[in-house]
């Protein structure tokens, strides 16, 4: 990797973090177009493209609010208790737009169902005040213990959670659907550490280093996973059988964390070796990572309420799918912009004007 040395402003935003975040959207995108807009007929290339966009997008969502949150209390300084009131305050806020969510998008389902957004928003919650126990080396580790043993607490657990799920089908979409805090809150510890370690790295030079390390270790996670599977053939590969289904969602299981954990860290060295290093133009790609929340919650009253509900289109052709798809990416690319040009605006003249826009 050619190194720049450049020294950064030390409140300069993460480019390649927005773009791994942008990435991130895109697959979910197309995890919900395939479920929403092609029927069964695709048969297994639709069923292989939910499979493979749910397993890279949805962990790598919730690694980043762990990795990302020992960055904003780097450039927070001393104000730490300033910090933790305003991730308290965006942890609230995304659990309310998950429930709004309900409320808009599936309101055949309870209010209170849990979603991504729920999980989110609760897992922010918790890693903020957790954060703090990053200063110390026991904390570190401590962290890291607490992430494997409440998984494995779940993996113990799992045959009795799947009894109470099928006895208690509504109260268990409060904590026990689609991504259920327990146990994806361990993958937000892990990237708290993580981030952390990263903080530490103020130079280019030792940045590079770590993400080389990164790289290395996704490798050797795919280089697992892979041989695992040669070795055992498992039944089921590449299927969600294959792993955890609770409340009908997917959890990984056994070999396929190492998929996750090697995407992960393969997807984020890649990102940060084109975007920050290679100075790869990527300007599309941040700005649907800036926008992500925005975009995740406006994207399900396109792609399931107008296009699938209320036009009832399905594109069950390869060509028009993707054609389609392409439209809806660069339809969200605008938005995303419009919403940061609004965002602009009330900040900058927002102030002036009274609750009704009265000056």
């Amino acid at each position: 990797m050619v190194v720049s040395t450049t020294p950064r402003p030390a409140r300069e935003r993460l480019l390649f973090l927005d773009a791994v975040r942008g990435w991130a959207l895109i697959l979910m995108v197309l995890n919900h177009t395939g479920r929403w807009w092609q029927d069964a007929v695709m048969r297994w290339p639709r069923y292989y493209l939910i499979y493979v966009t749910l397993t890279l997008a949805a962990p790598m969502f919730v690694f980043l609010v762990g990795f990302c949150l020992p960055l904003s209390a780097s450039r927070a300084g001393g104000e730490e208790r300033a910090a933790l009131g305003r991730w308290a305050v965006r942890g609230v806020r995304i659990i309310l737009a998950g429930l709004l969510l309900n409320v808009l998008v599936f309101p055949e389902d309870p209010i209170w169902s849990n979603g991504v957004l729920q999980t989110l928003g609760l897992s922010i919650l918790v890693a903020a005040p957790a954060a703090l126990l990053l200063r110390s080396r026991a904390g570190r580790w401590g962290l890291f213990g607490a992430a494997a043993v409440m998984y494995l607490l779940f993996v113990a657990a799992f045959p009795r959670l799947t009894a109470w799920v099928a006895a208690h089908p509504r109260s268990s979409r409060v904590l026990l659907f689609e991504f259920p805090p327990w146990p994806w809150l361990s993958l937000v510890l892990v990237g708290l550490v993580l981030g952390s370690w990263w903080v530490r790295r103020t130079d280019a030079p030792g940045r590079a280093r770590y993400m080389w390390g990164m790289a290395a270790a996704g490798v050797l996670c795919l280089a697992w996973f892979f041989g695992w599977d040669a070795w055992a053939h498992p039944p089921n590969r590449w299927m969600f059988t294959r792993d955890f289904r609770l409340n009908n969602h997917w959890t990984p299981r056994g070999a396929t964390l190492a998929w996750v954990f090697g995407m992960i860290f393969l997807q984020i060295a890649l990102a940060y070796y084109l975007v920050e290093m290679r100075r790869l133009p990527s300007r599309w790609l941040v700005i649907l990572g800036q926008t992500a929340l925005f975009l995740y919650f406006t994207h399900h009253l396109i792609v399931l309420t107008l296009i699938n509900q209320w036009l009832g289109e399905r594109f069950n052709n390869w060509w028009t799918y993707s054609a389609a798809n392409t439209l809806l990416v660069l339809l969200l690319v605008a938005m995303g912009r419009g919403w940061q040009a609004a965002k602009r605006w009330y900040r900058d003249h927002g102030p002036a004007l009274g609750v009704f826009g009265r000056a």
